[in-house]
């Protein structure tokens, strides 16, 4: 019995250890969403800037189900700077093969996105040292209809990720 539990306890430790250490991230979190992700919500994400003179790529990650019904995602996305400057994007993500399958990682009905953001024509690099504040919120919208989708089904978590540029 006690054999079993410290291969348990290895097992635990070491899922741990491979899934804690990437070197690569100097930011990344989650935000779940309840059930619908409404439309006023936003999910905001702080950080301090890292190193100054390396460059990074920033990316939105989301985390959708089968319940998500669109073959893309508008996004409203706010970068907000240590001095008051804040820069703002609406953007629009594939998230569905022209067969509908939906696009992502996963082997389940759980997907998972890592969308650009920043870095990836130009290479990003944060020129001011202290707080930044990433907003995100969705602006999607059936066709036809002025109103937005007041209730995202489908989207269970939204991130941010900040990671070093490997160029």
């Amino acid at each position: 019995m006690l054999k079993k539990t410290h291969r348990l306890v290895l097992v635990v430790i070491c899922c741990f250890l491979f899934t804690s250490c990437d070197p690569d991230a100097a930011f990344d979190r989650y935000k779940s969403v309840p059930n619908k992700w409404h439309k006023d919500s936003i999910a905001s994400f702080n950080f301090k800037a890292p190193d100054t003179t390396k460059n990074y790529n920033l990316y939105v990650n989301l985390r959708n189900t089968n319940a998500y019904k669109f073959s893309n995602l508008f996004l409203i996305v706010e970068l907000n700077y240590p001095n008051g400057k804040a820069v703002k994007d609406t953007l629009e993500y594939k998230m569905a093969a022209p067969n509908g399958e939906l696009l992502g990682s996963g082997f389940s009905d759980l997907k998972e996105n890592k969308l650009w953001f920043r870095g990836y024509k130009d290479p990003f690099k944060f020129n001011e040292e202290g707080d930044y504040q990433v907003n995100i919120q969705h602006a999607m919208r059936n066709n036809g209809d002025v109103d937005g989708v007041e209730n995202l089904e489908g989207i269970t978590d939204i991130g941010f990720r900040v990671e070093k540029a490997q160029k």
